[in-house]
């Protein structure tokens, strides 16, 4: 089993992990980045969306992440988001700032999440073209190498194999890992083949939620949480209790919502939250930044029909 009370190599104080880890081990809140109609940030829904967030009890936020459109940002908007987000929680949640890009990027932004007081990274899955097992172990090293902060590893491809996840998993400060790929199988083969201790968290939502539990993940990511938290921890309590029948029952509900957001392969991710949102009056634009872009009309009726099922409408 890891050790998670490192010793930082030229300090006297250990790093201790321990509330990371049991935060993560729920709900993981990753927060929309809202946009006005010139698509600049509109700080003041930023700040609103993580009000949000807080007042309904959420341990961990997630800027920067997929569907905070991290890749839409500039390098200066995302250290500004995690800067902001951190600096507005206070300490009330943890805040686990997505980081990413080529290396020399990931560790500026790593090393500004930590400047910030963020409680930790999740590391995107790297957009290189090309990914060989030994560069992908080199990539994590040099980024874990660069911060104190705990790492979360964000798997979206099977070519972060288990090879790279059973190395990886021995730097020190990596935690866990947000797992995005629908394949339980080879789910269920990285939490068995990886020894060290890690917290292993389903990266695709309550919809895939159920299964990965069943299969060793103790925690989900939301996109929904955004928009309505009762469901979400309704099935979080249900998981946790082992109450599969609840949990499918919740599942029934949620699951239109996310076979919307997965259209057009994972395309509608953010735009569904997005309308969702500014239907219930918690944004005050829907604006996405390209290359994604706005749902259709009868796409939107289907968010408006799906409120109104929940009572939120």
């Amino acid at each position: 089993m890891k050790d998670f009370t490192i010793l930082i190599p030229g300090e006297a104080a250990n790093i201790v992990y321990s509330n990371v880890i049991e935060k993560i081990k729920g709900i993981n809140a990753i927060n929309v980045t809202p946009f006005d109609s010139s698509l600049e940030i509109d700080w003041t829904a930023l700040k609103a969306n993580i009000t949000f967030l807080l007042n309904r009890g959420l341990e961990a936020i997630y800027p920067c992440g997929n569907t905070g459109e991290f890749y839409a940002l500039t390098i200066d908007e995302a250290k500004e988001v995690t800067r902001y987000v951190t600096d507005l929680v206070a300490k009330r949640s943890l805040v686990i700032a997505g980081v990413g890009y080529d290396v020399k990027t990931a560790c500026d932004l790593a090393q500004n999440a930590e400047a910030c007081g963020a409680d930790g990274l999740m590391v995107h899955q790297p957009i290189h073209p090309y990914l060989l097992a030994d560069g992908l172990i080199e990539y994590y090293k040099q980024i874990a190498a660069s911060t104190k902060l705990p790492i979360i590893l964000y798997v979206r491809s099977e070519q972060i194999s288990l090879e790279v996840l059973q190395e990886t998993a021995k730097l020190p400060n990596v935690i866990g890992v947000k797992y995005a790929v629908n394949h339980l199988p080879s789910f269920t083969k990285a939490v068995q083949g990886v020894k060290e201790d890690l917290v292993w968290i389903c990266g695709t939502a309550e919809m895939w939620a159920p299964y990965f539990f069943a299969a060793g993940a103790v925690g989900f990511t939301s996109g929904l949480v955004n928009v309505e938290t009762i469901r979400p921890f309704k099935m979080l309590d249900a998981l946790r209790e082992g109450n599969y029948s609840e949990a499918m029952s919740i599942w029934e509900e949620v699951a239109p919502f996310e076979d919307l957001r997965a259209k057009y392969n994972t395309g509608n991710n953010v735009t569904v939250v997005k309308e969702a949102m500014y239907q219930l009056g918690l944004l005050p634009s829907k604006a996405v930044r390209p290359p994604i872009s706005l749902l259709n009309d009868n796409e939107v009726k289907q968010v408006t029909n799906l409120l109104k099922d929940w009572g939120l409408y």
